[in-house]
């Protein structure tokens, strides 16, 4: 049986029709220009419309899942709060579930891609694993003992929102101060160019436009060795080992796979933050714990999103299983 995967993002959102194996087949992505719930609402179905218009085959398709950002119940699958889009108790599945004619499940986007990389990307194979998203703030969710670890309220796995550095950090969209998500995202990466930009007045990262500057130049400046870009990595990645190491804490997973845009930094990242993290490990047993690259990248939301329909919500996909699989196919 093939589900409809649901990434609904900030700018776009992606649906896809995917198969028990996590196989993308069809698939359309629409544009996200207006966060008002009715907007989204028909961008969604549309997207899920068009995906179904190119399937060859309808008979097998199932239910739908949907991963949104904010806070989720997963029972109504109402979002109680979603920052980034001002959203306050949207009933998201009741209204897609009234345009589409299928059954709707919705979980939390990070979570789902978590699901979808422990079941069918980095972390197959593993019991405890952890996913965090690397892009315009921090997203996350944790495996523990095969299972998806929810929480009492079906918010766990917030892990960008752990103060690492509460009397000199960032300001972060939450309200606190020096949460991990504004020291080691990619708007963190950013945020320390720009902190320290006037100890570099020949820097040409900021002699355009500083508004403009992202972290995907800044980290292939660092890359080519510019001394700004390099100051700044420096600094971001001894915030992302400093979170980590608390990751390692919290939850001793087997394997953290990291993903989302400043993931693609692939090795330069990651030979520079697995040896800060280790010397920042101490109740653990240094080695234990293996840092990737997550292997699905922008498709993991919509494949943990199919995952968690099939499964027949993610409260079923969050239950104890087999090592090789939290969903039964």
């Amino acid at each position: 049986m093939r589900t409809i995967g649901v990434d609904l993002g900030g700018s776009h959102v992606l649906a896809a029709i995917v198969d028990e194996n996590g196989t993308i087949g069809e698939r359309h992505e629409i544009d996200v220009v207006d966060h008002d719930p009715d907007a989204v609402v028909r961008i969604v179905a549309d997207a899920i419309a068009g995906a179904l218009a190119d399937a060859k085959n309808k008979a097998d398709i199932g239910a739908v899942g949907i991963g949104s950002p904010g806070s989720v119940d997963l029972m109504t699958g109402v979002v109680h709060y979603s920052p980034n889009f001002g959203w306050h108790d949207v009933a998201l599945r009741e209204m897609i579930a009234g345009k589409v004619n299928r059954q709707v499940f919705v979980a939390n986007d990070a979570r789902c891609a978590t699901l979808g990389e422990y079941v069918h990307g980095s972390g197959a194979g593993t019991r405890d694993f952890a996913l965090l998203t690397l892009g315009t703030g921090i997203g996350g969710g944790f495996v523990s003992n095969g299972a998806m670890a929810l929480g009492h309220a079906s918010c766990a796995g917030e892990i960008g929102h752990h103060q690492i550095r509460r009397t000199d950090g960032f300001f972060c969209n939450c309200g606190k101060v020096g949460c991990f998500e504004a020291q080691a995202s990619g708007t963190g990466l950013i945020r320390h160019a720009l902190s320290i930009a006037a100890s570099f007045p020949r820097s040409t990262l900021v002699s355009g436009k500083p508004e403009k500057l992202g972290s995907k130049a800044i980290r292939k400046a660092a890359e080519a060795g510019d001394p700004h870009a390099l100051a700044a990595w420096n600094r971001y990645v001894d915030d992302l080992a400093c979170g980590l190491a608390n990751v390692i804490a919290f939850i001793n997973p087997e394997t953290i796979a990291l993903g989302g845009g400043v993931a693609s930094a692939g090795a330069f990242m990651l030979d520079a933050v697995r040896p800060r993290v280790e010397a920042l490990t101490t109740m653990t047993p240094r080695g234990t714990t293996n840092i990737v690259v997550a292997s699905l990248g922008n498709d993991a939301g919509a494949i943990g999103a199919a995952a968690m329909a099939r499964a027949g919500g993610m409260h079923a996909a969050g239950q104890p299983a087999p090592a090789e699989s939290a969903v039964s196919a």
